[in-house]
């Protein structure tokens, strides 16, 4: 069984509080985004093993997140050995979730291959043991995020009349860690996300923010220049997603 993990951006990202076990509450708004993607085939195997190919990871395949999807999904319901190949295009370090998608692609087709007959919210209650954002990725489909990414409620919105350009400055990687470091908290929004985004989205650029921007771009300038080029070229939003590198920007179609 073969699909394609893809990947999402951050309309907007409002780091609300930072909570007592250490983790932040947050707010944004996921958008999925199929023009870039990976490659995931999953078939039955003597030993389970991930091949990576692609774009190089910074972690052994035994730490892979199809790994940990693999080891969740068989400790809810003993698997078979399985082999899966993953093909990476998403960059990691980038903001664009590629590793949760790949997780999240990789129980949704265990449960297809297996006939496990689990439930889109079980699937999400599952992936939300692997990453905070990996719960997205099940429904895959516009999404209001609250708590640590992994509050979804559905969100109308649709962005078809606009074309999505993501690009990443070459050779730059930003850690989570690195960006939560740099943060500076303010209070919390005054508005809520959900209504800056009704807006035209003339005006997002004067009103939906990402939090992570000024220090990000502050230890990365080629963030901000990718940016400004985005607008200098027509962009009618364009913003850092997630806690960075990448940068995109939407275009009329």
């Amino acid at each position: 069984m073969t699909t394609h993990p893809n990947c999402k951006v951050n309309l907007g990202l409002n780091i609300v509080r930072k909570r007592d076990d250490g983790y932040h509450d947050i707010e944004t708004v996921f958008a999925p985004v199929d023009t870039l993607h990976d490659t995931l085939t999953i078939e039955p195997y003597h030993t389970t093993v991930v091949e990576q190919h692609g774009i190089v990871l910074d972690n052994a395949p035994a730490d892979n997140l199809c790994m940990k999807a693999y080891e969740a999904m068989n400790r809810l319901c003993p698997l078979p050995s399985v082999i899966m190949r993953l093909e990476k295009r998403i960059p990691f370090g980038a903001g664009l979730g590629g590793g949760s998608s790949d997780a999240a692609f990789t129980l949704k087709m265990l449960n297809t291959m297996f006939d496990l007959g689990l439930t889109n919210d079980q699937l999400k209650q599952l992936a939300s043991t692997v990453g905070a954002d990996c719960a997205f990725f099940i429904d895959n489909t516009t999404s209001y995020a609250t708590g640590i990414g992994n509050l979804l409620q559905p969100f109308d919105l649709s962005l078809e009349a606009y074309r999505i350009e993501i690009e990443i400055p070459q050779g730059v990687h930003v850690s989570t860690r690195e960006a939560y470091s740099g943060l500076r908290l303010n209070n919390a929004p005054s508005t809520d996300l959900r209504t800056l985004l009704q807006q035209p989205i003339e005006q997002w650029r004067h009103t939906v923010k990402n939090d992570f921007e000024p220090s990000v771009m502050a230890n990365h300038p080629a963030i901000a220049q990718l940016k400004a080029q985005m607008y200098s070229r027509g962009a009618l939003y364009a913003s850092m997603t997630g806690s960075g590198a990448a940068v995109f920007g939407l275009f009329k179609r």
